[in-house]
């Protein structure tokens, strides 16, 4: 997978052109006054400013901050800035923090553009900036988007499989995989009912990556994403505008292996399980259908009342799978619900959880990183609304109940690991408006929250 390039972060510093960060009461140098004046310059946010130095050069850039600085406003200067080396003239925690912005501005997927290689937009890396930890929080976000980006023909069971191998491999971790007909053998149920529709060499798994787990004294973290590479809807089709951009199902997949691999490079004391469900939701005449019952691996049964809510039945078994772990903490991610935006919209993760201690750690680091999530309940009032009649659940909520994400999240609760405490992101992983560093495609959601939150918890010192 072609990533961040490496040179975008660089201790070169000679001849950098700066970039200040002017709010409406900030001053602006005295031989640029008439310049940001004749140019209506007026510190504004997502105003920007290039101020020549009278030959033919560029002497600084000012950039709006508005009121108060936000250090991932910088996440826009890659797209802004005319190619060349910059510092940042401000605070060094600032110049740190929007150091991040600036590389995960600079994500551009175009694998499938033939043009040559662009003149880049570098940046010198701020004094006291840990350069190995903030790249490998871009590669890591980096990683998610372009697995989501990428078109389903090419990100199918086996690319993600493909992917865990070598993420897997880089950290010395093992791996195991689980394929087609074996899901059966193995009790993972649910996945093969949803993924066995799809054509032979894109067939259903089950992919677990294990690190440290020979080390008994170190709590244990689960890490679980959806990894739905394409959702037709199954036999309950979805219409063409609900199906255009269903290639992004695998975002939670995405998620839990960029945060996998995350963990495993900051050495964070802890063993690792990352579980993964990686199928795709065809249809043909062997597809699962409305009023199936599926076994699980719980051993609880489940209804099918609609086969386009098929995310949760794979989750279902992994989530099992964790438990059988004893995790003392579990993350889940997954592009579950539209109800998910209807309640809060396409940047705003909602977070479910019935740990408060959890709750508050995970809102409080996902401010710390400007990667908010939104916490919503777990309702007990809606938990009737997944009973079935024939069945232990049902896997679409009564009507009754409305709120879908939450059901949803019910749901998944029923399969959540009994040891420790679970958390699930209910992501989007996409960005739905094109804007300068927000290009329309792939969004990491979540992730840079949740690795903040584990090195809070976990890490030694």
């Amino acid at each position: 997978m072609s990533l961040l390039h490496p040179d975008l972060l660089t201790a070169e510093a000679e001849g950098a052109i700066p970039v200040r960060f002017v709010g409406p009461d900030s001053p602006i140098d005295a031989d640029m006054q008439g310049w940001a004046a004749a140019n209506g310059f007026k510190g504004k946010s997502g105003q920007m400013l290039v101020a020549p130095d009278g030959q033919g050069g560029v002497a600084a850039v000012l950039v709006g901050a508005g009121e108060r600085f936000d250090p991932m406003s910088a996440r826009a200067l890659p797209a802004k800035l005319p190619p060349g080396l910059y510092r940042f003239e401000t605070g060094p925690e600032e110049a740190r923090q929007a150091a991040l912005a600036f590389l995960l501005g600079a994500y551009v997927f175009d694998r499938y553009k033939a043009r040559p290689d662009r003149d880049r937009v570098r940046l010198v890396a701020p004094a006291g900036l840990d350069l190995d930890a903030v790249r490998h929080i871009a590669a890591a976000c980096a990683l998610a988007r372009e697995m989501i980006d990428t078109p389903a023909a090419d990100m199918g069971p086996l690319q993600i499989e493909t992917i865990a191998r070598e993420i897997a491999t880089a950290s010395g971790a093992t791996i195991t995989v689980t394929t087609g007909d074996a899901l059966l053998e193995d009790n993972y149920p649910a996945v093969h009912a949803v993924g066995r529709a799809a054509a032979p060499h894109r067939a259903p798994r089950v992919i677990e990556i294990g690190w440290n787990l020979n080390r008994a004294d170190l709590p244990l973290v689960a890490l679980v994403g959806k990894g739905v590479v394409f959702d037709s809807g199954g036999l309950d089709i979805k219409p063409a505008a609900g199906m255009r951009n269903m290639k992004k199902d695998m975002g939670g997949s995405a998620h839990a292996l960029a945060l996998g691999r995350l963990v495993m490079q900051a050495n964070l004391p802890v063993r690792l399980v990352v579980l993964v469900a990686a199928v795709e939701n065809a249809i043909s005449g062997d597809a699962f259908r409305p009023g199936d019952i599926l076994a699980s691996r719980k051993g609880l049964t489940i209804e099918i009342g609609n086969t386009d809510a098929e995310g949760r039945l794979i989750l279902a078994d992994v989530l099992t799978r964790a438990g059988e772990h004893a995790p003392a903490l579990t993350l889940d991610f997954a592009t579950l619900t539209g109800a998910a935006r209807v309640a809060l919209g396409p940047e705003l993760p909602p977070l479910y959880t019935d740990d408060e201690a959890l709750a508050a750690e995970l809102l409080d680091a996902g401010r710390a990183v400007a990667d908010p999530l939104w916490r919503m309940p777990l309702w007990p009032g809606y938990r009737a609304a997944i009973d079935s009649e024939l069945a232990d659940l049902r896997n679409d909520s009564a009507g009754w109940a409305q709120a879908g994400s939450v059901t949803a999240a019910l749901f998944l609760q029923k399969f959540a690991p009994a040891t420790g405490a679970w958390a699930h992101m209910d992501i989007f992983a996409w960005n739905p408006r094109a804007r300068p560093g927000w290009p329309e495609g792939g969004e990491a959601q979540a992730l840079r929250a949740c690795f903040e939150m584990l090195k809070r918890r976990f890490a030694q010192g």
